[in-house]
C-alpha cells in the first residue's frame, strides 16, 4: 500500500511557487527535485511541483545549486 500524496493529504490544490517553505521538502540536501518515488507525490502534482521549483529558481527564492 502507498502513502497518499502530499499535496493530496493537506488538501493542496494550488502549488505555489512563492511558498518556498513546502518546496524544500522536495529538495535534496543540494537542490535537486526528488524523484516521484522517493517523495511519494502523484504524477500530476510532481509536473506542477517541477514548474513551482522551476520558477522560484527563475524568480531567485530558491537557489539552483547548493554548496
Amino acid at each position: 500500500m502507498s502513502k497518499q500524496c502530499f499535496f493530496k493529504q493537506h488538501n493542496i490544490e494550488h502549488i505555489d511557487y512563492k511558498d518556498t517553505d513546502i518546496l524544500k521538502k522536495f529538495l535534496n540536501p543540494h537542490a535537486r527535485i526528488q524523484g516521484k518515488k522517493r517523495t511519494d507525490v502523484s504524477a500530476t502534482n510532481q509536473r506542477k511541483l517541477a514548474l513551482a521549483v522551476k520558477r522560484a529558481r527563475f524568480m531567485g527564492l530558491l537557489p539552483y545549486v547548493a554548496r
